[in-house]
């Protein structure tokens, strides 16, 4: 795998590919990795405040990291001997908790190939060679933790939809949030300008009432539209041709049609359809439609903080670390997808939470689509009327 394209250097770095000289370490206790390794990081003067600090370095448990090691251990120790040309600045070969960790401390810092290099006294490209083996592992080893959710999965997340928001049948949220990336030259390149002027892709994600992702697609350039975007993808197609939501519920309502299909929730960008429930838009809203919007917005909270929790976390995903390329940063975008899941999975996310806000798009103004099905408006009204009978207080 190439080097990723688009780190930013540090200055006064030497131009020449060749390691730096590591600072020397007082003596770890025998047997302990995470000493020997936070030696380094405190030798090394990295960017983390505190390096002493297992989770305040990693952001997640010592528990989930023993995970994600032993899930590419695998594939990291059948090339061996490739991986033996590793080395810190002492000469030490990488083993597959130090090649983890070098790969999470790139994906959770956004710290440059070179600044990386330069605290273990490597050059960048093994820094690289290193990060890209291990998003080849997690695609290959950790899928099963991004997946579409099977029936007796779905009927708990519907049952929390309802029990929390009031919103019936509800299988997720959906939403985008843009990547920004560096400025280029390359022909085309005006195509990955959005609307706020700025380089970037999307991701278009589908959450669960966790906040897990259950769908994800990326790799579409900023000047694309939510509802462009959605009708491109896998997920639009299969939910159209009714292989997915495609599960009804009747409701207590008196009413001629009283079966509302699976759906999810979507904000006024996306065009409203029989599965994809979005807010009302008129200026002068009944009290029965004023309630099913504030339920609406609070199912949408999910996909938010999801969304939030994603950039925050996985910091390589903030600032303009990368160059227009539709192959390598998809790639990074879901391996950051996969591992935000694992830690949901391993009870490693509950110290995020839903984060105290849910601005993902700083700047980034609504969009508005005026698209509307038939069958979408009477599921819409129908879920309205059923959600105004449970009165104005959203459950906590």
């Amino acid at each position: 795998m190439a080097p990723l394209r688009g780190a930013k250097r540090r200055k006064h770095q030497p131009e020449k590919d060749t390691p730096t000289e590591a600072l020397p370490m007082a003596p770890p206790v025998a047997g302990d990795w995470w000493g020997t390794f936070s030696h380094r990081l405190a030798a090394g003067q990295f960017s983390t405040k505190d390096c002493k600090d297992f989770e305040s370095v990693f952001k997640m448990s010592r528990k989930t990291f023993d995970y994600l090691c032993s899930l590419v251990k695998g594939d990291f120790t059948k090339k061996a001997r490739s991986f033996r040309n590793f080395r810190f600045g002492d000469k030490k070969i990488l083993d597959v908790e130090d090649q983890v960790a070098v790969a999470l401390l790139r994906l959770t810092t956004g710290e440059s190939l070179m600044g990386i290099g330069s605290c273990f006294g490597m050059n960048h490209s093994a820094i690289s060679h290193i990060t890209w083996k291990f998003i080849e592992c997690l695609e290959e080893r950790a899928t099963a933790h991004l997946k579409w959710p099977g029936p007796e999965e779905m009927a708990t997340i519907k049952a929390k939809f309802e029990k929390i928001q009031g919103l019936p049948n509800c299988c997720g949220a959906i939403d985008t949030t843009h990547i920004l990336m560096c400025s280029s030259s390359q022909p085309n390149s005006s195509v990955w300008v959005d609307g706020e002027k700025k380089n970037s892709m999307v991701l278009q994600a589908v959450v669960d009432p966790d906040l897990r992702f259950r769908d994800v697609v990326s790799g579409w350039p900023g000047s694309l539209d939510d509802s462009c975007i959605l009708r491109t993808s896998g997920f639009y197609k299969l939910c159209q041709k009714g292989t997915r939501l495609d599960g009804q519920m009747e409701l207590p309502v008196e009413s001629s049609e009283s079966m509302v299909r699976e759906y999810i929730v979507g904000d006024a960008g996306y065009p409203l359809l029989p599965w994809l429930m979005t807010p009302y838009q008129e200026r002068q809203l009944s009290l029965e439609k004023a309630e099913f919007n504030k339920r609406h917005a609070a199912a949408r909270m999910v996909v938010q903080g999801a969304l939030s929790n994603l950039k925050n976390r996985w910091r390589v995903l903030q600032g303009e670390l990368w160059r227009p390329d539709k192959h390598r940063l998809p790639r990074i975008i879901y391996a950051c997808c996969l591992l935000s899941n694992i830690m949901i999975d391993l009870g490693d996310a509950e110290r995020d939470g839903m984060p105290a806000s849910q601005n993902h798009d700083d700047g980034y103004k609504q969009q508005v689509s005026n698209v509307v099905d038939d069958a979408g408006v009477a599921q819409r009204d129908l879920v309205c009327r059923y959600a105004s009978r449970l009165g104005g207080r959203l459950m906590e």
